[in-house]
């Protein structure tokens, strides 16, 4: 360029020279204006100015016939209006500063400064021209804003105020099928977030409540629909307010970050302090620990075409100063968002979730706050699709109402760790293992979705849980993972005869591929453990509500006295036959390899007196024959059958050759030995089902607390019913559930149901709730993908 070349033979305003006179030293005439260093430039200023990295991005303009620059300390008429930036009458050799008529007045009209000398700024009309398209274009965009008003999105307590996505979009005041962005505000209470956001977005109208009061003005999450940007904008209450509910409304933050594609954190502190720092880096460790995962889940759920966690929302750190130099100004050879990224790695926090981190920051040396600066920041993201696309307002509600459905309940404070923002019991299951104390890893209600509770450690043992679990051996070298647990009989059996088996040869394991695997008395004598053979064991949490790990074989008391109700109707309906059948069986099952077998045995071996279906049949210990009882009323030692020295009973014949020695061969002792035991054991049991005739008759309510199973709730503590809530009396019965443990009456609890879980493998009274539920709540205990065999 041509030194002999006036301005005014160029065109341009003849007082338009550099005023940086960073490499020029003032002499050069001015060829851009950069609204961010606030200078006309040079061609040379600005080449060097602009070199330096954090400079870079400035917004610059190369300037035209009849430039104007704008005015500094105001950007809009009597410094009220950002919306509408003013021209510089003036300019101040001095303060080097370019002044409108107004600031002229207010700032150089007295003192000293008003002999400062001025340079004055000649508008063209082609400069008059451009600022009316611009006064124009602002007066249109100012009226589309005219009518916007805000409304309560969600409140206190994290309860979406809006029924449905009707509701929200006609709220919203947006047509359906508009794609939006959605810009939200957070920062610390009293910062002026609202006041920022009604001054960015909405050209100084109060569309978000303002005040001057201490107490926060916003409480809960407000929106508003800006028709000029098309974005949803988002004001949200302030942190490190006087709040009751702290841990929910912190929570209810994160929620509104997660659906952000855009996020001012709003600070007025000279100084950038560490909370700012710490609340971003927890809130993205809690995006991507919880919300990621949630937001995908909506997007595969509601078949979205728009991912809604790709990846998380761009921050602007808007950052206003009145005594203090901006971020970065006193170094020069650093960017303001990589001195950021140094705080935040000393810090030991690291927003992996956010898309981007800027820095905007202002200075105020007289207020109003120019949030141009902000707001060309703001324009500049929300024209990025790269990361984060526009959506359709009903996509928004639904990811809102995904993250409020999943993480809402009360958040216990005895169990809290403040030392973050948003720690993990914010957004995960408050459930505590009942044995071991250990919390649910998984994310709030995910119950909902039939997900079970899971913890990170392993649990310990607990006898009064007895949260023990076996699993098939057999089935586990096989490849799959099969419990199983004691049951007092078998799935194929029938009460009947299920509790005559479990008289005599105890509990049992049953696998559902294998069958039954283990009897507790099998043998009678030398039984194994079944650790040691047929199954592996397991420790498992016990979660609250659940059904806890009650053995099967602890409601046996329970199902004998279902048995003797069932006894005393077949004794009622068919005599004793039911009871002498099953003791003869009995009998049969147990008794040595020389006794005659009750069924071949139809008189008496010595008077030959035909035996009825009421008598009694006696086996002597010596021949093993059935006699009567007056044919074998005597007793005698009978050593050589292994019986020792205890006197038993014999036939009269038998008794009569006492002194005759029995030739039993060796290998014939050795097998009787075997069942000896077997036999001394089984005539208890005969006992005891011969006592059953006489039990029928005594009142079952005297043994029911003591038969009932330790889940049934006890029968004193029952006043009403658990279902309909009558109270019961002498005509209303009261009936327990056999699957939750409830009381109820008989029209509330008349469905029958087999209630695997509890041991009962055939149909048993259950109420209508319980019947409801499908197979797989009956094993809601179990955690992981295992099977549960009861």
């Amino acid at each position: 360029m041509s030194a002999q070349t006036s301005p005014a033979e160029k065109g341009l305003n003849p007082g338009l020279m550099c005023q940086e006179s960073y490499a020029c030293s003032g002499t050069d005439e001015a060829v851009f204006e950069c609204d961010e260093c606030c200078s006309l430039q040079c061609l040379r200023c600005e080449e060097e100015l602009h070199r330096q990295e954090r400079l870079r991005n400035h917004e610059r303009i190369r300037l035209k016939a009849g430039h104007v620059p704008y005015c500094d300390p105001c950007k809009g008429p009597n410094g009220h209006s950002p919306g509408v930036r003013q021209r510089a009458a003036v300019r101040c050799q001095t303060c080097k500063i370019n002044l409108c008529l107004e600031c002229q007045k207010r700032t150089h009209s007295g003192g000293n400064r008003r002999r400062h000398p001025i340079t004055v700024y000649h508008v063209s009309k082609v400069q008059e021209s451009l600022e009316g398209e611009e006064m124009d274009e602002e007066t249109k965009r100012k009226k589309m804003t005219e009518k916007v008003v805000s409304f309560l999105l969600v409140d206190e307590n994290e309860e979406i105020q809006v029924t449905n996505e009707e509701d929200f979009i006609r709220k919203l005041d947006c047509k359906p099928d508009q794609h939006l962005k959605v810009v939200s505000i957070f920062g610390n209470t009293g910062d002026g977030k609202s006041h920022t956001l009604n001054h960015t977005f909405f050209y100084g109208r109060e569309v978000f409540k303002t005040s001057p009061a201490q107490e926060s003005c916003t409480v809960g999450v407000w929106a508003a629909y800006d028709p000029v940007h098309k974005v949803a904008v988002i004001d949200t209450e302030g942190l490190l307010g006087a709040t009751v509910n702290l841990s929910q409304r912190t929570r209810l933050l994160l929620k509104v970050l997660a659906i952000s594609d855009l996020v001012i954190y709003r600070t007025h502190a000279d100084r950038l302090h560490n909370d700012l720092f710490k609340f971003l880096g927890d809130a993205s460790e809690a995006y991507l620990k919880h919300f990621t995962k949630e937001l995908k889940a909506t997007t595969a759920r509601c078949g979205l075409d728009v991912p809604l966690s790709t990846l998380g929302p761009a921050v602007i750190i808007f950052h206003e100063t009145v005594h203090t130099q901006l971020l970065g100004s006193d170094h020069p050879s650093e960017v303001p968002e990589k001195l950021i990224q140094d705080r935040f790695r000393k810090l030991g926090r690291f927003p992996e979730a956010f898309s981007s981190i800027h820095y905007k920051g202002t200075r105020t040396y007289n207020p109003p706050t120019d949030f141009s600066g902000l707001r060309r920041a703001l324009e500049q993201q929300l024209e990025n699709n790269t990361t984060r696309s526009p959506r359709h307002p009903g996509v928004i509600f639904k990811a809102l109402k995904a993250l409020s459905d999943r993480f809402s309940g009360e958040i216990p404070d005895d169990q809290m760790a403040h030392s973050s923002f948003f720690p993990d019991e914010y957004f995960t299951c408050s459930s505590l293992c009942l044995s071991c104390g250990v919390g649910c890893k998984n994310s709030m209600n995910h119950g909902k979705e039939g997900v079970p509770h899971e913890a990170k450690s392993r649990c310990r043992y607990s006898h009064q849980y007895d949260n023990r679990v076996y699993t098939c051996k057999a089935c586990y070298e096989r490849g799959k993972e099969v419990s199983v647990v004691p049951k007092t009989s078998a799935s194929t059996d029938s009460p009947w005869m299920g509790l005559a088996k479990y008289a005599w040869s105890g509990y049992v394991i049953e696998c559902p591929n294998c069958g039954v695997v283990y009897r507790s008395r099998q043998y009678w004598f030398g039984n194994q453990d079944p650790v040691d053979t047929v199954v592996r064991t397991e420790i498992v949490h016990v979660w609250p509500g659940t059904d806890g790990f009650l053995k099967d074989n602890n409601n046996a008391a329970q199902r004998l006295l279902d048995g003797m109700n069932f006894m005393a109707q077949s004794v009622s309906e068919l005599s004793l036959g039911p009871t002498k059948a099953v003791t003869s069986w009995l009998t049969d099952q147990i008794a040595p390899a020389y006794w005659r077998p009750n069924s071949q045995i139809l008189s008496c071996n010595k008077c030959a007196t035909s035996f009825k279906d009421n008598d009694t049949k006696h086996h002597c210990r010596a021949c093993g024959e059935g006699f009567c009882d007056s044919c074998s009323s005597k007793t005698r030692p009978v050593p050589e059958r292994g019986w020792g020295p205890a006197p038993v009973r014999v036939c009269d014949n038998c008794y009569d050759s006492r002194n005759v020695q029995l030739d039993v061969t060796e290998a014939q002792a050795d097998d009787e030995g075997g069942t000896l035991i077997a036999r001394k054991v089984g005539e208890a049991v005969q006992n005891t089902l011969g006592a059953v005739v006489t039990a029928i008759d005594i009142p079952l309510g005297l043994v029911k607390d003591a038969a009932r199973p330790a889940y049934w709730v006890p029968d004193h503590e029952i006043l009403h019913c658990h279902s309909c809530r009558k109270e019961f009396s002498i005509k209303l019965s009261k009936h327990h559930c056999r699957a939750c443990g409830q009381g109820f009456c008989d029209e509330c609890s008349h469905d029958r149901r087999a209630v695997p879980s509890r041991g009962w493998d055939h149909p048993v009274r259950v109420c209508f709730n319980c019947n409801k539920k499908p197979a797989w709540t009956s094993i809601s205990i179990m955690t992981g993908k295992r099977l549960l065999c009861r």
